[in-house]
């Protein structure tokens, strides 16, 4: 995907959140001087885009201090000085490890998130940038998870690893990764963790995964992406705070960014978190998930609508 093509749709996967509540917020431009009602009418429309009233706080503070030290006079270089801020943030400290031989994602996120079409996504991202990509079906507790994981791996033409359905996940990993190592493959995306059950017992399981993608290659590398719907907003991420807890999740995928008019979550996942978001998904095509752009992010919500 090029860059434009890449700028383009994420203009577009923000359409709803920027025409909406942030539409609240382009309209503070022509407000002329920046005084205690801006601030206060900027929080609002933060925290009404769902970015959280902690978080819509914590902006707003750190744009006053910005105004003064920068001595900014007109709303509309304090609305240029807020997007500097937000891109700022949401910057990843360090690239996603891939280094490995093969590198391991492990996919987790309950039921319903859009996982498995992410993994797909993943799938299809990767192999267009010339890796050779080798998918897990490790994801053996939902029926029929396997199967729908096998068909989008045929619709990628990837090939995919797979057991009985009920298998110890581990064992399904252990075997795609000394596969992937055998054959030379670059990447093995593994389905797992399709539920929220007992903290205690989805540590355990994704300890014993972690474990045996050493056994099976101690030359792989693991990330752990966190799948989240971004229309539940707020609320995933609450749940999500309960997966990252127990899994050690290292960074997020947040899917159906589209179709939602409350896209500040996205501002809120890291500092919440502690975790950077790694891609985003803008749509239904297989080709509308991205690799996270903070800088695409804050062009295209502070774009005119």
């Amino acid at each position: 995907m090029g860059l434009f093509s890449r700028k383009e749709k994420m203009d577009e996967g923000l359409a709803k959140t920027r025409k909406g509540f942030f539409a609240g917020i382009l309209d503070m431009m022509n407000a002329g001087e920046i005084d205690d009602s801006f601030y206060d009418d900027l929080e609002e429309q933060l925290i009404l885009a769902d970015t959280g009233a902690d978080e819509a706080a914590r902006l707003v503070e750190a744009l006053r201090e910005a105004v003064r030290r920068r001595h900014i006079k007109t709303a509309d270089d304090a609305i240029a000085a807020l997007k500097e801020i937000i891109c700022a943030e949401l910057e990843p400290e360090g690239e996603l490890d891939l280094a490995g031989r093969p590198a391991v994602i492990l996919v987790i996120g309950v039921n319903g998130v859009g996982k498995t079409t992410s993994i797909a996504k993943l799938a299809k991202l990767y192999k267009e940038q010339g890796k050779r990509v080798l998918l897990a079906a490790g994801d053996t507790f939902r029926a029929a998870a396997a199967e729908q994981l096998s068909i989008w791996a045929e619709r990628v033409e990837v090939p995919i690893v797979k057991h009985s359905e009920g298998a110890d996940p581990a064992a399904v990993v252990f075997d795609a990764v000394q596969s992937a190592a055998a054959r030379g493959y670059d990447l093995v995306i593994c389905d797992t963790a399709g539920r929220l059950h007992n903290k205690q017992n989805l540590m355990n399981e994704l300890t014993k995964i972690s474990r045996s993608v050493t056994k099976a290659c101690p030359a792989a590398s693991v990330e752990t992406l966190l799948v989240l719907d971004a229309i539940t907003g707020q609320n995933a991420i609450s749940q999500a705070a309960q997966f990252i807890s127990a899994a050690g999740a290292t960074g997020i995928i947040l899917t159906k960014l589209d179709g939602t008019a409350k896209g500040g979550a996205v501002i809120s996942v890291k500092q919440k978190l502690g975790l950077p978001v790694r891609f985003v998904g803008v749509g239904e095509g297989m080709d509308d998930l991205m690799e996270f752009s903070a800088e695409d992010f804050a062009n295209a919500l502070f774009a005119e609508a």
